[in-house]
C-alpha cells in the first residue's frame, strides 16, 4: 500500500471515490441522494466526526460533518454536491467504478463524488494528525444542485457561520473567484391559427419569433459582446430550444423560444428582463400583431435568485486557496474564467460566505458519456484540501 503520507493513503481515496460512485443519486432514482447521504453519514460516525443530517425535502437531506479546532480561529467549509446527473448513453458502465488508465470511471466519478472523496479525506487525514487547529472545518454535502440547488439553499437558510468556503467542482488545478449569474427565459410568441391553404388570414407566430431573434441578434448581441468581466469572461445569450406550431396545413399560433442568459457584474435580474422587454415593446410598436410574453423559467432555481459569484481576490479563503493549490503543483496556479454557475453563488449571496470553487478532475468530463477523474487529481486534492485548511484554519 502507497503512503503518500501518513495520514491517508491512496488506497482510501480510491475506495471512498468508487463506494459513492457505484451508488447512483440522480434525478431518476427514488429518493435521489438518501442512500449516498446515508453512506457518507455513516462513513463521517465510523472515523469519529460529528455528523447531522440537515431537513431539507422528506427523506433527502443534506450531510453535515465537523472537525473543530479550539474555537479561536476561522471556520471553513468545504462544499460538495451528492446528485449527480443521469446516466443517458454512458459508453462505459455508470455504476462499476471501474479503474482504467489511471482513472476512475463512472457517473459522479468528476461531477462530483471524487471532490467529495477529497474532502473527507482530507479532513480524516488533518484528525489523525491530531495536530492543534484554531478554526474548524464543516464539510457540507448537499442535494440537488444539478437541479435547483435545493440543498445549498437549505444550508443558507439555516443562517450557518462560515468565514470562507470552498466549493469543489472539477477544475483541473484551477480556482475560480467568480462566475457568471444565470437565468433561463422563455418567450411564448401568440399568433393567430388559420388553414394552410388562407395563410393571410392568420398570423404566424414563427414568422413573428424570427423578427424576434433577428432583433435581438442584431441590437442586444453586440451589446453584450462589450460586457466583459476580468474574472468570468463576457455577459451571453444562447437560444436553446425554439418550438411551435402544431402541424404542416396550420398557421402557427405559438412559438416558444428558451433562452439560456448568462449576466455578470453591472448587470442584475432586472437588467437581464428589461433588456427582453424593450425588444418585445420595439417589435410591438413595428408590428402591431406582433404579440409576445416573457416568462421567467422558475424551473432553473427553487426560491433564490442564481446570481454571480464574485469573490475580491484579497479574501483570505482565495489566498489560502492559491497557496495550496501551488504548494502542491509547485508553480502559479491560474484563475479559471470561463466556469458554469456552482453553488458557490448561493454560499456567497446569500449565506454571505467568501466562496472559492476548485476541486479535482476536469470539467471536460463532466456529464459526458465516459465520465472519469484521474486518481493523481484525487490524491494531490487531499493534499490541497489539508493545505488550504492548514493555512486558513491555522493548523500548527
Amino acid at each position: 500500500m502507497l503512503y503518500l503520507n501518513k495520514y491517508f493513503t491512496e488506497d482510501e481515496v480510491i475506495k471512498l471515490t468508487q463506494d459513492l460512485i457505484r451508488i447512483p443519486s440522480h434525478k431518476d432514482v427514488l429518493n435521489r441522494e438518501e442512500k449516498v447521504a446515508e453512506y457518507i453519514y455513516e462513513f463521517c460516525k465510523a472515523n469519529g466526526f460529528k455528523v447531522e443530517k440537515q431537513d431539507v425535502d422528506g427523506v433527502r437531506k443534506n450531510v453535515l460533518v465537523y472537525l473543530e479546532g479550539e474555537g479561536t480561529g476561522k471556520t471553513l467549509m468545504f462544499n460538495g454536491h451528492m446528485d449527480t446527473v443521469p446516466p443517458y448513453n454512458m459508453t462505459i458502465e455508470p455504476y462499476d467504478a471501474e479503474i482504467k488508465d489511471g482513472c476512475i470511471w463512472g457517473r459522479g466519478a468528476s461531477d462530483m463524488k471524487g471532490p467529495i472523496a477529497s474532502m473527507l479525506i482530507a479532513m480524516l487525514a488533518i484528525k489523525r494528525s491530531n495536530k492543534r487547529m484554531k478554526g474548524t472545518i464543516i464539510f457540507s454535502g448537499v442535494l440537488g444542485e444539478e437541479e435547483q440547488s435545493e440543498g445549498t439553499e437549505a444550508l443558507v437558510k439555516s443562517n450557518i457561520k462560515v468565514d470562507g468556503a470552498v466549493v469543489g467542482e472539477p477544475s483541473n488545478y484551477e480556482y475560480a473567484i467568480g462566475h457568471r449569474g444565470l437565468e433561463w427565459i422563455e418567450i411564448i410568441i401568440k399568433g393567430r391559427a388559420a388553414h394552410g391553404g388562407v395563410p393571410h388570414l392568420g398570423i404566424n407566430a414563427i414568422s413573428k419569433a424570427a423578427k424576434f431573434i433577428n432583433k435581438i441578434e442584431e441590437e442586444l448581441m453586440p451589446k453584450l459582446k462589450e460586457r466583459e468581466n476580468e474574472y468570468m469572461g463576457p455577459s451571453v445569450m444562447n437560444f436553446g430550444t425554439i418550438q411551435g406550431g402544431n402541424q404542416p396545413s396550420t398557421v402557427a399560433d405559438w412559438c416558444s423560444i428558451k433562452i439560456d442568459r448568462r449576466y455578470i457584474p453591472g448587470e442584475s435580474v432586472d437588467t437581464v428582463f428589461k433588456e427582453l422587454e424593450d425588444i418585445v415593446s420595439e417589435l410591438k410598436d413595428e408590428d402591431p400583431e406582433f404579440d409576445a410574453e416573457i416568462i421567467r423559467m422558475e424551473n432553473n432555481f427553487l426560491t433564490l435568485d442564481h446570481l454571480y459569484l464574485m469573490t475580491p481576490p484579497e479574501d483570505p479563503i482565495v489566498i489560502a486557496t492559491k497557496n495550496g493549490i501551488e504548494k502542491i503543483i509547485e508553480k502559479e496556479a491560474n484563475i479559471t474564467r470561463r466556469r458554469g454557475w456552482t453553488d458557490a453563488a448561493l454560499l456567497s449571496n446569500f449565506g454571505h460566505i467568501p466562496t472559492v470553487v476548485t476541486g479535482p478532475g476536469n470539467i471536460t468530463y463532466s456529464h459526458t458519456k465516459d465520465e472519469r477523474i484521474e486518481i493523481k487529481h484525487l490524491i494531490d486534492y487531499v493534499e490541497i484540501y489539508c493545505k488550504i485548511a492548514e493555512e486558513f484554519c491555522e493548523i500548527i
